[in-house]
């Protein structure tokens, strides 16, 4: 399947597999929880992802899971999506409502400056593609909430309170 092929499908069927997730932690957790950071290395490139089930490309990050810390939930998702360890402690940049998912979905952001990445992950069933980018030459594709939070962190653009 081609790449603008599987674009087209992924954005059909990405609001219906939204409403299914959601629904699903509705009735399982009263509120929603998330966690993305702006991953900087040396050069002051930032590390994105495109998932197999989302258009565009994203910062690192997903769900808190009961009974894991937000700090453990950074860690893991990092892990997973990057190969990223944390050797540092990452700075906390801000909560933000994300009101176009659900009206119970949160997101706390976080800025990583020291980490470490012995090497690039392998795409895989979640995460088909990663890199680090300029900020200034970002992916077409980058969503506006990536875009937006970037320029927060790094121009130094007034934050929302919106994801």
């Amino acid at each position: 399947m081609t790449d603008r092929r599987l674009d087209r499908t992924r954005k059909r069927l990405e609001p219906m597999l939204r409403r299914v997730m959601h629904l699903y932690w509705r009735f399982a957790r009263g509120l929603t929880l998330g966690v993305r950071a702006v991953v900087l290395n040396g050069e002051g490139q930032v590390f994105l992802v495109r998932h197999s089930y989302v258009a565009g490309w994203h910062l690192p990050g997903g769900g808190v899971e009961p009974g894991e810390t937000i700090a453990e939930a950074l860690a893991r998702e990092l892990r997973e999506e990057g190969n990223i360890e944390l050797v540092g402690r990452p700075e906390l940049h801000g909560m933000f409502f994300n009101r176009r998912i659900s009206r119970r979905d949160h997101v706390a952001l976080f800025v990583v400056r020291n980490f470490r990445q012995d090497q690039a992950p392998a795409p895989n069933f979640e995460i088909v593609a990663h890199g680090f980018f300029p900020p200034k030459a970002l992916p077409a594709e980058a969503s506006g909430a990536t875009r937006a939070r970037i320029a927060e962190v790094l121009d130094g653009a007034p934050a929302s309170p919106w994801w």
